[in-house]
């Protein structure tokens, strides 16, 4: 399986973490900080549950494509069922069906034990450019 590069600057920036990845499945997670992530509401800006599911759902279909595909979202239709506070949020992204130009892929997302979050999204599969 290829490494997945969630150690980019913007995943650096939001503080994503890697919990686990592999066979079409990822767990991402981040420690949302009221400092860092709130928006003036008082509780985590939904961007960064979106950013959290977007990432996690990328890994999951990375961890099933060789080196020479690459995915890219297409579409992301996102729920959100409870305001996400200070605390770890973590994300389950799982691939539902793989088709060879188009996947597609469920993501829940959790705090403190409870559904935040859930998602659904269409990803691109297509040959990388060449280096």
């Amino acid at each position: 399986m290829r490494a997945f590069a969630q150690d980019f600057p913007f995943a650096q920036a939001l503080g994503l973490q890697m919990v686990e990845r592999g066979d079409g499945r990822c767990v991402m997670a981040i420690d949302i900080e009221r400092a860092q992530h709130f928006s003036p509401q008082g509780a985590a800006h939904g961007g960064v549950a979106y950013s959290l599911a977007d990432s996690a759902m990328g890994g999951a279909l990375t961890s099933l494509l060789p080196e020479d595909l690459w995915c890219a979202t297409l579409e992301i239709k996102f729920n959100y069922h409870a305001r996400v506070v200070e605390g770890r949020l973590t994300c389950e992204a799982t691939v539902v069906h793989r088709g060879k130009r188009i996947a597609n892929i469920d993501a829940r997302l959790y705090q403190h034990d409870r559904l935040v979050s859930s998602a659904n999204g269409n990803f691109a599969i297509f040959p990388a450019p060449a280096a």
